[in-house]
């Protein structure tokens, strides 16, 4: 990583620079944005280049097009937003390659924005093609990759690009993905405590088992700590599971033994005997202590396991949250996870890192979000980094 320079390391004055940016944000049925976290997120590099006089190409994705163009997926809306909050026009090529956007670069005056169309539209982006690589490259002088989250992703924009422009380099919030998701768990203050949610034991078993190797505790919640209970012998009702992952949970509460890693499941838990996700409704509600009855389904922590968890918290110097504790986005079972959100935004001594994904939804639902130390932009990109892979976008910034 010492080989990466951040944007303030690079000679950009009055350069023409290709910002990779993520503007994968929610739009609403009239095409207005709904979330502009991402945005917002990019706004110190964007007005530092305009500081500089550079003459600014943006580049995004938006969505997953299936089609070569798909006109719900277009950024056109997002240009208007970014526009209001830069306090300047920002322009809009319609394509992200070809002589159009080439004139419109060679146009462009010093400090002025231009975004491009998504770059998802050409086919060659998700392949990496190496032609699409170039005619990204001949736009400009110097790269800086800014989107966290496409960092995983070996594409044209993130990785085949910066492999071209021999100037390049993080951005602010790049820089800062990096700091609290890299140097702050990998060095963390101590006592450091790791808090992971979400649905499946799968998708997080690379996460749990290189942060055992750093953590002191870690705090299990969300429908995967229903597979760890079945691996401790209890019943978990129709709650989510993965039997066949049973192993997996074994062997991380195995390792958090012998390595003296404190690992905590929950006590009790809130369930229901009738879930409806899309229309956000739910039946009757109970909380078990231990097993859960047949016909009932987990949907967050108890009272009791809530009490335990927030302990926890108050003691740690560093903590690292992704994943929520249930069912958040329905408010008869969100009571474990803004409990949660309260105790972690509530222990002003320690750094705590908000890890991507449903966890920064859960932040912002609870209102608490201004109150941590940091909230990243990333979801697959978070868990990669944390497991300890290397990141495409980032790796091809070394020199």
């Amino acid at each position: 990583m010492n080989s990466i320079k951040n944007i303030q390391q690079l000679e950009v004055a009055n350069k023409r620079v290709l910002l990779r940016v993520d503007f994968n944000v929610p739009l609403n049925a009239e095409g207005v944005v709904t979330d502009d976290t991402r945005i917002v997120a990019a706004l110190p590099t964007i007005r530092y280049l305009i500081e500089q006089k550079c003459r600014i190409i943006l580049m995004s994705h938006l969505g997953r097009p299936t089609e070569a163009r798909e006109e719900r997926y277009s950024l056109k809306p997002v240009a208007s937003d970014l526009s209001q909050k830069l306090g300047q026009p920002v322009i809009f090529a319609d394509d992200s390659i070809g002589p159009s956007v080439e004139d419109a670069v060679e146009h462009l005056e010093e400090g002025s924005v231009l975004l491009l169309e998504n770059v998802r539209f050409n086919p060659g982006e998700t392949k990496n093609d190496p032609d699409l690589s170039a005619s990204f490259a001949k736009l400009a002088d110097v790269y800086i990759n800014d989107a966290f989250g496409s960092a995983h992703r070996a594409h044209a924009s993130t990785a085949g690009v910066a492999k071209l422009l021999p100037v390049k380099g993080t951005g602010f919030l790049m820089d800062k993905e990096l700091q609290f998701l890299g140097e702050k768990t990998a060095q963390p203050e101590r006592p450091f405590l790791v808090i992971l949610g979400g649905a499946k034991v799968s998708d997080k078993i690379g996460v749990i088992d290189a942060l055992l190797d750093k953590a002191d505790s870690i705090i299990i919640g969300g429908a995967m700590a229903y597979t760890f209970k079945l691996a401790l012998g209890q019943k978990t009702g129709d709650s989510l599971t993965e039997p066949d992952k049973l192993h997996l949970a074994q062997a991380a509460m195995d390792k958090a033994k012998k390595r003296g890693v404190s690992f905590f499941v929950p006590v009790d838990n809130r369930a229901t005997d009738q879930l409806d996700f899309d229309k956000g409704q739910v039946g009757d509600m109970r909380t078990f202590e231990g097993d859960i009855d047949e016909g009932w389904e987990g949907v967050d922590i108890g009272p009791k396991t809530m009490q335990i968890f927030s302990e926890q918290i108050v003691k740690a110097k560093t903590i690292l949250w992704n994943g929520p504790m249930g069912v958040f986005e329905i408010e008869a079972c969100n009571k474990g996870t803004f409990a949660i959100a309260k105790a972690v935004a509530e222990n002003k001594s320690a750094t705590s890192i908000i890890g991507g994904g449903d966890s920064v939804s859960a932040i912002h639902k609870s209102g608490f979000k201004d109150a941590v130390s940091f909230i990243s932009t990333g979801g697959g990109a978070s868990l990669e980094l944390l497991e300890g892979k290397d990141l495409p976008g980032v790796m091809a910034l070394a020199e």
